[in-house]
């Protein structure tokens, strides 16, 4: 069985992660032993910083139906005397120049609709996770990038706008990286220096096996063009002093 634990610590060590890694497993039904979350959170992506900052949990649709944006990447219908919340944000976004409606048919959902969302730091997760949310600077996320490819892993493209869509993306046995969004950035307070990766729970050891590689590579590459940087800025023997 994977150690989610060690997994999480050479993640973190290794990448510089500015938050503990999150799992996230959508399911049909809760597991035994994770307690139900209580309360109520302006937005899905709430949920992930809770999750860096505490223990396993899980939620059902409707703790999700303050965020339309997020009901839709997850494919949580809201309610009727809800339903036109969405189209009411859309609006607003189109409305400001934001968003163009024709975008939204090509942004990434769940295929189903879960019965609960599981959510936990990386190394307390209680089941498989389905997606791995990473959040760091972009030096420390290169690494990890590396050794995507290395492992011949998909690399989605750099998304914007709704920061959640990365999620569903990732989950195609992929890594889908995010700017992170206005919203998620309040929501969360991600700071400006520091962005998401999302890495499909399923290529997770994989990838992490190859970053010891990298790692070494990018240690001696960096040497490598510190060296030549050097030599290009000597100047020419015998050349006059500045």
């Amino acid at each position: 069985m994977i150690s989610y634990a060690s997994l999480e610590g050479i993640l973190t060590n290794t990448l510089g992660l500015t938050r503990r890694p999150v799992a996230i497993a959508f399911r049909d039904d809760a597991p035994s032993g994770v307690a139900q979350f209580t309360g109520t959170q302006p937005s899905g992506c709430s949920f992930w910083k809770l999750a860096a900052d505490g223990g396993a949990f899980y939620t059902v649709p409707g703790d999700h139906y303050n965020c339309p944006v997020g009901s839709y990447t997850h494919n949580i219908p809201l309610p009727v005397e809800r339903a036109q919340e969405l189209p009411r944000v859309l609006g607003v976004m189109t409305e400001l120049g934001y968003l163009k409606m024709k975008e939204v048919p090509g942004i990434p959902r769940l295929a189903k609709t879960p019965g609960v969302i599981i959510y936990a730091p990386l190394g307390e997760t209680p089941v498989e996770p389905d997606a791995v949310i990473l959040t760091g600077r972009p030096g420390g996320l290169m690494l990890l990038h590396e050794a995507a490819t290395r492992s011949g892993i998909d690399m989605q493209p750099l998304f914007g706008r709704p920061t959640c869509m990365a999620i569903p993306a990732a989950m195609s046995q992929s890594v889908a990286n995010s700017f992170g969004c206005v919203g998620n950035r309040i929501y969360t307070n991600l700071s400006s220096d520091e962005l998401y990766s999302v890495v499909s729970g399923a290529q997770l050891e994989a990838l992490t096996e190859q970053l010891a590689t990298i790692v070494s590579a990018n240690a001696a590459l960096g040497g490598y063009h510190e060296g030549r940087l050097a030599t290009l800025r000597r100047p020419p023997s015998g050349s006059a002093a500045a």
